[in-house]
């Protein structure tokens, strides 16, 4: 660990348990049904804390964001020190680091998250991005994971072109759905549906023309994709 990365490290998780609440940390653990314990920091709270602390310790290049990244994510104690690494990947000065290397990074965090919290924000907002601006590297992986067994790399598949509005992939989108409707796995469904609902405000013809020719959807991805389209 470089002296920036330890330097890093220190500042949030000392941050962090400067703004603690422990009347909240219960209660923030039990709703996110989460092993690892909370040290009762809002988000809110946490993003004002994080701000300075980002700003005061900048790290130079690729390796030394993605160890950074790593060390936060891996070695966390509580779950704020997960967001916390999730934050640092979506600072404005690392946007230069947001290709399709980093996915194996953001595939660690998806499948060790293993939780909608981790897994939701990683997808949409930087693997989603690195599909659009890549989509010959990573369409292939999307496509893979669509068809894996981890829940969350399948999630992510569904999911990650979520507000990409005319820039979706509709093949994409329709298979990363085809191959996985069918499973009875609450987080999965509902995926399908929030995506098939948010790319109707885009091209809502698509999606009731996509809805009917596949009666096997479940009815909670049935309710969501047509939420907003009388169905």
């Amino acid at each position: 660990m470089t002296e920036v990365v330890r330097a890093l490290i220190f500042a949030v998780r000392s941050g962090l348990t400067r703004v603690a609440d422990p009347g909240k940390a219960a209660s923030m653990q039990a709703y996110m049904k989460s092993a690892m314990p909370f040290h009762g920091v809002p988000k809110p709270v946490r993003a004002k804390m994080l701000k300075p602390i980002f700003a005061a310790h900048p790290l130079p290049d690729r390796v030394t964001f993605s160890n950074a990244v790593q060390i936060l994510w891996r070695e966390a104690e509580f779950r704020e020190e997960r967001y916390a690494a999730i934050d640092l990947t979506g600072l404005k000065e690392h946007t230069r680091h947001q290709d399709a290397d980093l996915i194996p990074l953001y595939e660690e965090m998806i499948v060790t998250g293993a939780w909608w919290d981790h897994v939701d924000e990683v997808a949409i907002r930087r693997i989603g991005p690195i599909l659009r601006a890549e989509r010959e590297r990573v369409t292939p992986i999307m496509t893979s994971w669509a068809r894996d067994p981890d829940r969350w790399r399948r999630r992510t598949a569904v999911i990650c072109q979520v507000g990409a509005k005319t820039g979706t992939d509709t093949g994409l989108l329709a298979h990363a759905i085809e191959v996985t409707f069918d499973d009875r796995d609450f987080f999965l469904r509902k995926g399908i549906g929030w995506a098939l609902r948010e790319h109707a405000k885009t091209d809502p013809e698509w999606v009731r023309e996509f809805v009917a020719a596949h009666p096997g959807l479940s009815a909670l991805s049935r309710r969501e994709a047509l939420k907003h389209l009388g169905g």
